[in-house]
């Protein structure tokens, strides 16, 4: 197994006159979690669509595990494993027959589905639910659910459209321990989220894109060191005004300057400051 499970070089993809992908370059290492983050209409959704093989790109290369997916297609694919927004069960069906259907799709003899099975329901805590029907479960078991669809065919990299949304924050929290649990059980995980506390708190690295560009990588402490940790808030009858210091007592010298028909407040320098500042915080 490579270093970098996933080297995109390149990537551009065009739609009509719409750039959606700009000469993107991602590189996802083996066994980390890797976060991409943009605002809607950002592009990560359309990257994710080319890392996972599901378009072409106009320009640039994949390779997945070493292999060159404009010449090696089929066995790329196979590396990969996809939960999408929107999961693809059959509500009718049992929890047991979802998941050893998409176990002969992808090749496994019933023998070896029915063992990999009772594995990952292990893992994801389902194997008292294996007889439910898909249509009366929750959206948080039907997340893991889909998992454990996913990672029938024991696929090297996990891709994670915006898994917790629509969760409560119970199942949230629960799913995050499952997908450390995952990670730590040796797959690289890939997920795009719309909470930046989850990236923060999940991820190892994570990239920003905007307007099609990746325009920030590393992990969550080096674009919070990046920036500045500590964030000095000054506020009056328009809108917060906020700067950023390496330490708390540079940011203490700066409020001594601050006039006083303005507040302060000084704190930690969060991954959201990092996102807005690069994205816009208004729109």
């Amino acid at each position: 197994m490579v270093d970098d499970i996933i080297v995109a070089e390149g990537l551009v993809k065009r739609f009509g006159k719409l750039t959606a992908v700009d000469h993107v370059d991602v590189r996802i290492r083996n066994g980390e979690i890797f976060g991409i983050l943009g605002p809607n209409g950002a592009g990560k959704t359309t990257t994710v669509r080319l890392l996972t093989t599901m378009d072409l790109p106009d320009e640039g290369r994949i390779f997945i595990n070493g292999l060159d997916t404009s010449t090696q297609f089929v066995d790329a694919r196979r590396r990969i494993g996809i939960i999408q927004q929107q999961h693809s069960l059959d509500k009718d069906i049992s929890v047991r027959e979802n998941i050893i259907h998409h176990a002969l799709m992808q090749g496994l003899s019933l023998k070896e589905g029915r063992k990999r099975m009772m594995e990952l329901a292990e893992t994801m805590e389902l194997t008292d639910r294996l007889d439910t029907l898909v249509s009366s479960l929750s959206g948080g078991w039907k997340k893991r659910v889909s998992i454990v669809c996913s990672m029938i065919h024991h696929p090297d990299i996990l891709f994670m459209d915006e898994p917790t949304t629509g969760l409560d924050t119970q199942s949230r929290n629960l799913l995050w321990k499952l997908i450390r649990n995952l990670n730590h059980s040796g797959t690289t995980i890939f997920l795009t989220t719309h909470y930046i506390y989850e990236a923060e708190n999940l991820c190892d690295r994570i990239s920003i894109i905007d307007d099609g560009k990746i325009i920030a990588e590393g992990t969550p402490k080096e674009l919070i060191e990046e920036l500045g940790n500590v964030t000095l808030v000054r506020t009056d009858s328009d809108e917060p005004q906020f700067s950023y210091f390496r330490t708390r007592e540079e940011a203490k010298e700066a409020a001594k300057d601050v006039g006083g028909e303005f507040s302060v407040m000084i704190r930690k320098t969060t991954l959201e400051d990092v996102f807005l500042e690069l994205t816009g915080r208004t729109v």
